[in-house]
């Protein structure tokens, strides 16, 4: 907001015609009064989002079964580039061992190298899921092994494009002889050791829209049939709202190449790994 400050010489002359010269020069020559410190800006930085989505696509397989998804979480980042969140979103009963929400704690270090257009973030990522509701056994139906998977990460950036690596230190969401067998062709032993490697593209075309281009492949350890390809092609637009920066809507569509349709799919034999299409708007603040 612009203010108007009125001279003290100019208030002299037009309220107070009968102050002698000497005594307006003498108030016009005064210093003004120093101004406050500024208070030292912080080194922490807070943000919040929170959107609504057509459904909750994660690497090319859908958690809602075409069903929609609130998501949403916070982020504080320090200056020196460390970084920690939380950040959640509704999932489908049947399409994760009758689990409803699925809660991600993430944390890392990012920064960019000297002043070139290389970076790098070295981080972890945990799948938490509050029902705890766990994997059925398929050949004696007993709950068996704990969804929640914990993966570390290491990327690497330069302008436009990201590669990252992600390795699950734990059982890839529960998968193991427990609960999946042993001799039924799915393959054999625990799934730490799973991993994912990813290339991202993003880049700012005219009228300001964002594209996003994406291409993953996801191995589990010891079960091959689990192994796929994905792929993602997005764009979006930040925008206002009567003043109100930080919104965003977005289009994406996903798919997959080589996942099993006998793997890849819900409590009710529904596919999960087929082509989906996600409308979305959020907000960030």
């Amino acid at each position: 907001m612009k203010h108007a400050r009125l001279s003290l010489v100019t208030a002299a002359l037009l309220g107070m015609m009968s102050t002698s010269y000497a005594y307006a020069a003498e108030e016009a020559a005064a210093p003004a009064p120093e101004a406050a410190p500024a208070e030292p800006a912080s080194d922490f930085t807070l943000t919040t989002n929170i959107g609504f989505f057509g459904q909750y696509v994660f690497r090319g397989i859908t958690y809602t079964n075409d069903r929609p998804a609130v998501q949403g979480g916070f982020d504080l980042a320090h200056s020196s580039g460390a970084y920690l969140g939380v950040w959640g979103t509704n999932v489908d009963k049947d399409a994760l061992y009758g689990n409803t929400l699925e809660v991600d704690l993430y944390g890392g270090f990012a920064n960019t190298i000297g002043d070139t257009d290389f970076g790098y973030d070295f981080g972890f990522l945990y799948f938490y899921y509050p029902d705890n509701d766990k994997p059925i056994n398929i050949t004696d139906g007993r709950r068996t092994e704990s969804p929640n998977t914990l993966e570390v990460s290491a990327a690497g950036s330069w302008k436009w494009f990201t590669l990252k690596y992600s390795y699950a230190v734990t059982d890839f969401f529960g998968i193991n002889n427990k609960s999946f067998g042993k001799d039924i062709g799915l393959g054999e032993g625990d799934t730490d050791g799973s991993d994912y490697i990813e290339l991202n593209f993003n880049y700012t075309l005219p009228m300001a829209i964002n594209l996003t281009l994406h291409a993953g492949h996801q191995r589990v350890e010891g079960h091959s049939m689990g192994d796929y390809d994905d792929y993602l092609i997005g764009i979006s637009k930040d925008f206002s709202v009567f003043n109100s920066d930080g919104w965003t809507a977005g289009l994406n569509y996903t798919t997959t190449s080589g996942a099993d349709d006998d793997w890849y799919v819900d409590a009710k034999g529904r596919e999960t790994s087929d082509d989906h299409v996600i409308l979305y708007l959020m907000r960030t603040f």
